[in-house]
């Protein structure tokens, strides 16, 4: 459910956790996607004949299972008219004795069953190898100092490095400045974002425990290394954003929680300044609208440090409004000086830079497939704005400002193009790409010389590279070395039909060799939702599950951003199940086209992909033999009630009203769900941290699951302790994690 550059769909695991404001602020809700594995672009060919996985000799019958009891409540609900039973409503309550107990028991009969699986350990062995690589982020440049993470190969969580120059041979010279791994032993405390000062002097960072929402931020000095007294509570779902003389920022929270801070309701953010110093109980309210509680406020300084540009957004809604204040003579604006821009709700925004009073946005205001405009606050009626780039065939992803040129990164067919145009509008040099994949960066000042960017693809680990502003030239910094060989392997595009005709891309990736004879494992992954765009990304848990000889596919259906606005709008509220029978056509494909077959065929989705996975499974059980939902959305009449899920209804719609109530109950995965069906073997994952998609969804629909279901498909659910939605996740726990799901689908396919 959200960035465009950081936008809570996390493209690699321990992905980079800098924050660019002007582009965090429309998408930060958005449902997680996270990479644990699973992931693609026009072939990327190969040589060696792949093995054939063989199959089992005979079904394993010393795994009996007996489900521990789960017990049931006399709870209805009416729905306009409509009675619905709710007999797991206890589950919600996460903190409950009864809960708790119920976890510790689905865990013991999770664990006991994944670690007797022959497999699982040998899948453990040879995807800690896959991970052990170095891995390094995108350097920013701030003052004379370059700042950028690393990670030698199974540290838990990357380490943040500061360095005055970048020799491509190596770092003698960088220094650690900030190392998550020594917050805590289990490595569950994250860098969940950070910023430095305009001069390089000041670190602003965030830390997430145990993969929660909720950051604290803290203030390092960076030429000591040693924090400062400065420390911000209750912060969700915002970066911070330094004044130009870097005596403090802008940053948004929440009042402190009165209930349970993990599934309580998010209302009323506010916009405060801090100045450094200071205690957070004398940081200046700037803006907040006691008339608008689901209204949320990003503040974003301008290069020239002469503006403060508040980001207005309301839950998911690709929809936003922009205000802004002046900043004069060091003095920090309150509401009565925020002027309104571009209000209304009535397209998406995204500021990119100014030049005086005129500002440049990037915006589908009059372009579904997006374009850049000028508006000058001097004069910013509508037929003053001025087209600097006009909407292209392809969607834009990205667009950054640096210098006098618009770096855009355009989508097409869901991998990345990059093009260059100057301030008047003149079109530059493309930027080459080096094959089919995904690009992301280009951050930088407008005084900036140079920028650094990445690329990666299903079979190429993240590279970073630098682009010379100057004379457009670009070279690779940092290109990781991974123990496998990518000519190894072969990457597909294809395009099939959705039920209704529409086109649909899919990518298809796996080891060269592998036969088309309509018998090959394979895990069919998919999301489609809130605007986010599912691009080509290097996992090491992807990678492992090829390596076995299992096809890994993607599907870029309705409802993502992969199109632009109206693929997105064909797949939300009233069209949501649009986006389900996309998936199903996928499948259909995989097997019409002799991929594989309905019992060798795994789907997979997280957070909003759970949600698909679970709709999946219960409108056409038989066409899978296994399921994966994680964190998954599903009952969808009361995932409004806690967290932020209220923010997801522009998505969804409310079952508090009629019409929308009938239509989700018609695809709500909890309540699909029918005694007597056999269901695909199906291994439910949460986390107990989750307060994004609060555990209680996974809880109630693996509860009744394993009541309804009929057969000896197992129906497990496995619950990540002391973990989140995603973000910040140790290596650790994901290679456990990749091991036991890799390891569940090839038993319960019958392969050895």
């Amino acid at each position: 459910m959200l960035t465009r550059t950081t936008r809570f769909e996390l493209p690699t695991t321990n992905s980079e956790t800098f924050f660019s404001p002007t582009r965090f602020w429309a998408t930060s809700f958005a449902l997680a996607i996270i990479t644990v594995g699973l992931l693609s672009t026009d072939r990327i060919l190969a040589q060696p004949k792949a093995q054939e996985p063989k199959l089992a000799p005979q079904p394993d019958t010393s795994m009996t299972i007996e489900y521990p009891k789960s017990k049931t409540v006399e709870q209805s609900d009416d729905y306009h008219g409509t009675k619905i039973d709710d007999p797991f409503r206890w589950l919600e309550d996460v903190d409950s004795e009864d809960t708790k107990q119920w976890v510790i028991d689905q865990n013991r009969l999770t664990f006991d069953y994944l670690h007797q699986i022959p497999a699982r350990n040998r899948i453990k062995e040879r995807l800690t190898k896959l991970w052990n690589f170095e891995r390094y982020g995108m350097p920013r440049r701030y003052g004379n100092l370059y700042f950028y993470t690393y990670n030698n190969g199974l540290q838990n969580q990357n380490v943040l490095f500061v360095s005055d120059s970048l020799d491509p041979t190596g770092e003698s010279n960088r220094r650690e400045l900030l190392d998550p791994n020594r917050l805590s032993e289990s490595g569950t405390v994250a860098l969940s974002g950070y910023v430095p000062s305009d001069d390089g002097k000041f670190l602003a960072y965030g830390i997430a425990a145990a993969g929660s929402d909720w950051n604290t931020w803290l203030v390092r000095d960076v030429a000591t290394g040693k924090d400062l007294t400065d420390k911000i509570d209750w912060v969700k779902f915002s970066s911070v954003s330094w004044t130009a003389d870097g005596k403090g920022f802008f940053y948004a929270r929440y009042d402190e929680p009165k209930g349970n801070e993990f599934t309580g309701v998010n209302y009323f953010q506010k916009l405060y300044y801090h100045e450094l110093g200071t205690p957070q109980s004398a940081d200046r309210l700037v803006y907040n609208r006691d008339d608008e509680k689901e209204w949320g406020f990003g503040g974003t300084v301008t290069d020239d440090g002469k503006y403060l540009i508040i980001t207005v957004w309301r839950g998911t809604e690709k929809r936003n409004q922009i205000f802004y204040a002046p900043l004069a003579d060091g003095k920090m604006p309150d509401r009565t000086q925020v002027i309104e821009l571009l209000a209304g709700f009535t397209a998406d925004y995204q500021f990119l830079g100014n030049d005086g009073p005129v500002f440049y946005f990037e915006t589908d205001d009059g372009a579904a497939r997006r374009r850049i405009i000028a508006v000058d606050t001097q004069k910013p009626g509508r037929d003053s704005w001025r087209e600097i780039v006009p909407e292209a065939v392809e969607s834009i992803e990205n667009a950054t400002l640096l210098g006098e040129r618009f770096l855009i990164t355009y989508l097409k067919d869901a991998t990345s193009v990059v093009r260059q145009y100057s301030t008047d509008g003149k079109r530059l040099d493309d930027i080459p790409v080096p094959s089919l994949g995904t690009v992301a960066g280009f951050e930088g000042k407008r005084s900036s010389e140079e920028t650094y960017f990445t690329f990666t693809n299903y079979i190429t680990p993240l590279s970073v590279l630098r682009l010379t502003l100057k004379d457009n030239s670009t070279t690779v910094w940092k290109a990781p070395t991974v123990d496998f060989d990518p000519e190894d392997y072969v990457t597909e595009r294809v395009f099939y039909r959705s039920s209704d005709g529409t086109r649909i891309p899919m990518i298809i990736s796996y080891k060269k060799g592998l036969s088309r004879n309509g018998n090959q494992p394979t895990i069919l992954y998919g999301y489609g939702g809130f605007n986010i765009s599912i691009t080509p990304n290097f996992s090491p848990a992807n990678l492992g599950w090829m390596e076995m000889g299992g096809i890994y596919a993607v599907a870029n259906m309705r409802g993502g951003g992969e199109y632009g606005r109206e693929w997105h709008e064909t797949g939300m509220l009233k069209r949501k199940q649009n986006v389900f029978n996309d998936f199903i056509a996928a499948a259909e494909y995989l097997i019409d086209e002799k991929y594989t077959q309905p019992s060798k065929l795994a789907i997979s989705g997280r957070s909003n992909g759970g949600l698909l996975v679970g709709a999946a499974m219960t409108q056409r059980p038989n066409l899978f033999a296994v399921a994966l939902p994680a964190v998954g959305v599903m009952d969808m009449l009361r995932f409004h009630k806690f967290t932020i899920g209220w923010a997801w209804v522009s998505e969804f719609g409310s079952s508090e009203d009629p019409t929308q109530f009938e239509n989700l109950l018609r695809y709500s995965p909890l309540h699909r769900l029918k005694p007597g069906t056999k269901y695909p073997a199906t291994l439910v994952t949460t986390a107990d941290h989750d307060d994004r998609v609060v555990p209680g969804h996974s809880f109630k629909f693996a509860a009744r699951l394993q009541s309804c279901q009929s057969g000896t498909n197992p129906t497990l659910i496995r619950v990540e302790t002391s973990a989140g939605h995603g973000a910040g996740t140790p290596v650790s726990k994901l290679i456990e994690t990749a091991a036991d799901t890799l390891g569940f689908v090839w038993h319960n396919f019958g392969l050895e």
